[in-house]
């Protein structure tokens, strides 16, 4: 009974204890929490940064590409830290688009900027970036396009009821106060949204000098003095949390458009056997390890379907975390094919990070195809449209008569032979 009595006791006192500790607002984990409060109180830190989310896959912080659509495609978005590597399109028209979605959604987040370019100041680029999609009566009206659009195509062809099943992956008006936005491509975005963004150009023609000596290291000029530009403003602004009393985190996306051209001095667009082929993969080695340690995103524009050398386009590969491909209709046969006529070229995603590995994720995500609006650059899934009119050009009916009798008797024809399966 003794025994029972000092249990109810000490049953009461816990009781107490938890009561006390819910009046004052704390925890019963508060003795045993000075280390676990320090990772939360790092977590809410970078979870706090504006602009940013984490991935429900792992945990990663992520930052938007600017397209809403491709965000989804790439696991969530674009992972902190990492590489994204476009695959410029042959006449270098969609790419850009791409490069310059990226900077917007950074000056809409409050993030940094850092734009590298050896053709065009980056103070040009920012003046051409689209406006953000902030009103709402515009958003109505995209949204009316969108509908009015799919309501046209559903009357012109009919739909396999397979396809029903796939998730629509419109390109349409986002508005979303936190993690990604849509903008329109025919405005500019405000000059007082430049004005107050805090942002860093490296134009090469202008931070080039011909006493620049490259002797002792193997990269060329521009890439050497790149990659000293990007260390300097990860180190100096404190992007590599090296200065722990700076409470406000922010993140830095950097651009560079270009990479691999002959303006940047690179000759691996010249020749298929050039000297400096690993000029390239050693500036992207060195780069991916600046970004690992800092809260940066970047994003790098390459020509590689001028690069003749096969295998130096897999090592810039796999030196990139994602990859994307664009793959335009201009000038090509499938510019002039029924079947894409609603479009203006096919999206491939190469290669998704699987960061802390060595091998990286393959997209399940195929037949992405992409049309520029007046106003939108929209993503879908391309479905092509099934066989289910009699209007649908097919081969005609003496051809495949012709053929039947190719094969011979039995083979989809009567015995006069003028008749066959109808498929």
């Amino acid at each position: 009974m003794a025994a029972a009595g000092t249990s109810g006791t000490g049953t009461r006192s816990t009781g107490s204890m938890v009561a006390a500790a819910s009046t004052n607002n704390v925890t019963s984990f508060q003795r045993r929490g000075p280390r676990a409060s320090g990772a939360d109180s790092g977590c809410s830190r970078l979870v706090s940064i504006a602009g940013t989310r984490r991935s429900v896959r792992n945990g990663q912080l992520l930052v938007s590409t600017g397209l809403p659509a491709l965000d989804q495609f790439l696991g969530g978005g674009l992972a902190v830290g990492t590489v994204l590597l476009i695959e410029e399109d042959k006449y270098n028209i969609y790419s850009p688009l791409l490069f310059n979605y990226f900077l917007a959604e950074g000056i809409v987040s409050g993030h940094a900027l850092l734009v590298a370019s050896a053709k065009e100041d980056p103070a040009d680029i920012l003046q051409k970036l689209p406006a953000p999609l902030i009103d709402h009566s515009y958003k109505k009206e995209c949204d009316e396009d969108i509908c009015g659009h799919k309501m046209e195509s559903d009357i012109k062809m009919k739909i396999a009821w397979r396809y029903q099943l796939f998730p629509k992956m419109e390109g349409g008006p986002v508005l979303s106060s936190g993690f990604g936005h849509d903008y329109d491509i025919s405005k500019r975005i405000p000059q007082e949204l430049i004005e107050t963004s805090k942002w860093h150009g490296f134009f090469l023609p202008e931070k080039i000098s011909s006493t620049f000596n490259v002797e002792s290291c193997s990269l060329t000029s521009g890439y050497m003095k790149l990659l000293q530009f990007i260390q300097n403003i990860i180190y100096e602004e404190g992007f590599d949390g090296s200065n722990p009393q700076k409470k406000q985190k922010n993140i830095l996306r950097i651009g560079i458009q270009n990479l691999g051209s002959p303006l940047w001095g690179d000759d691996i667009c010249c020749a298929e056997n050039c000297d400096a082929s690993h000029s390239l993969t050693k500036f992207l080695y060195i780069l991916r390890a600046l970004l690992r340690t800092s809260l940066s995103a970047c994003i790098i524009t390459v020509p590689t379907h001028l690069i003749q050398n096969k295998a130096v386009i897999a090592r810039v590969t796999n030196l990139s975390d994602t990859v994307v491909g664009l793959e335009s209709f201009i000038g090509s046969e499938k510019e002039t094919n029924p079947l894409y006529k609603d479009y203006h070229g096919l999206i491939h995603i190469r290669q998704i990070p699987r960061l802390n590995n060595l091998i990286y994720d393959i997209s399940d995500v195929k037949d992405l195809a992409f049309k520029l609006k007046k106003k939108l650059f929209t993503i879908e899934r391309l479905h092509l449209p099934p066989d289910l009119s009699d209007t649908v050009s097919r081969s005609s009916k003496q051809d495949l008569a012709e053929s039947a009798k190719l094969l011979g008797p039995g083979c989809g024809m009567t015995a006069g032979g003028k008749k066959h399966l109808d498929f």
